[in-house]
């Protein structure tokens, strides 16, 4: 952990907020019913064995939870480096990476009612994220990519 007002160095990787991660493994559930429905239709409409009915809710649901740990373990929103920043998996992020020396603004706003952090670029461009998306402290993220800005060179 830094101390406060140290500027941070290596690489800080912020994952997906849990609250986030529940609604696409929910989504990926809703999806399984549905193959799950259509596949009964087909079991019935050509008098197939029932038993088959196993193998896609089997795969359904394996699927959903490799895909909530993928999200929980692996997957990143927001990684930072002494260089720059990349933002994956986050829709409507516009400039998804960048290097510090082109962050020109960081600012605090409020985008269709989600607070949003917004890297202004020096070209007029901008990197739109919704700290809603990150997992972590809201606070501490704003410190560290001010602390990162004030570092550059």
């Amino acid at each position: 952990m830094s101390t406060p007002g140290a500027a941070p160095s290596g690489t800080r990787v912020y994952r997906m907020a849990p609250p986030l991660v529940a609604r696409l493994v929910g989504s990926a559930f809703v999806g399984v019913a549905l193959l799950l429905f259509a596949t009964t239709a087909l079991v019935y409409a050509f008098g197939l064995n029932g038993d088959l009915l196993v193998v896609p809710l089997l795969l359904g649901v394996v699927g959903a939870f490799a895909l909530g740990w993928w999200l929980r373990s692996r997957a990143w929103v927001l990684r930072f480096d002494d260089a720059g920043y990349a933002v994956r998996l986050v829709r409507g992020a516009r400039v998804t990476d960048a290097a510090w020396s082109e962050v020109r603004e960081v600012v605090t706003t409020t985008t269709g009612g989600h607070p949003c952090l917004v890297l202004r670029l020096g070209d007029g461009r901008e990197t739109v994220i919704p700290v809603e998306a990150v997992a972590g402290d809201r606070e501490e993220l704003v410190r560290e990519v001010r602390a990162r800005l004030q570092r550059r060179g």
